[in-house]
């Protein structure tokens, strides 16, 4: 029988800003604790920045301190202050923590051109892009990529045949949190931005289309809150 543990765990505290590898996350309705809890919203439009409006945010990370983000820039200085970020993007921004209602996005979906602009919404009280909070994917699926691109909260490690696609609608205990996996992911032009330590690649996106219909990884809602840590054993929940 396969069996599928935790490899690494990553959470993302701003919006389309890297992230920080964990040992343990504590996991709660919109996911893992302080994940896409944090936007840089442009004061002129209203909007929470993405990277596909602004590729600059692809270039920094971000971490929690004290439960407050604080984003490191490529030569290494570190961004407190929404004044701090302003500066770095040279426009008027806000850094923002979700809230009740829904933000607003905007981006392109045009994989070519990038001429094609399209917005959406975030679930109330967190920045994720769809309904889904949780985003996994396994070895497997990933052999031959750069995990970095694809933003993945959990990356599993499969000892046997198969990929994450085998959890589409299961519910799971992984460590003391339960997830129900809801729909697979489908992917954008964003994987083929530059980023830290990745150039540009279009390839990157193609590949995806063509052998995996667009989808790589899977999303899942939290039913159950809990702790999440490394080498844990993904498991049916108990009913």
């Amino acid at each position: 029988m396969a069996v599928l543990t935790v490899r690494e765990i990553w959470r993302y505290p701003v919006k389309s800003i890297g992230g920080e590898r964990l040992d343990t996350a504590k996991v709660g309705e919109h996911g893992i604790s302080g994940d896409r809890s944090w936007g840089v919203r442009d004061e002129m439009t209203g909007m929470v920045l993405t990277g596909r409006r602004e590729p600059r945010l692809l270039m920094a990370t971000a971490r929690l301190e004290d439960a407050e983000p604080v984003i490191e820039i490529g030569d290494g200085s570190l961004l407190r202050s929404s004044g701090e970020l302003s500066a770095w993007l040279d426009r008027p921004v806000e850094l923002v923590q979700a809230g009740h209602g829904p933000a607003t996005f905007e981006g392109v979906s045009d994989i070519e051109t990038e001429r094609d602009w399209t917005t959406w919404q975030s679930p109330s009280g967190t920045f994720h892009d769809g309904r889904s909070t949780v985003s996994l994917g396994s070895d497997t699926t990933l052999a031959g990529y750069d995990p970095r691109r694809f933003r993945l909260n959990l990356i599993l490690e499969h000892n046997g045949d198969g990929t994450e696609d085998d959890l589409l609608d299961a519910d799971l205990t992984i460590g003391t949190a339960g997830l129900y996996v809801r729909q697979p992911i489908e992917r954008c032009v964003m994987v083929t931005r530059a980023q830290i330590g990745l150039d540009r690649d279009l390839g990157v996106l193609k590949r995806v289309i063509a052998e995996r219909n667009n989808r790589l990884g899977v999303g899942a809602v939290v039913h159950h809150e809990g702790l999440i840590t490394v080498g844990d054993v993904v498991m049916p929940f108990p009913r």
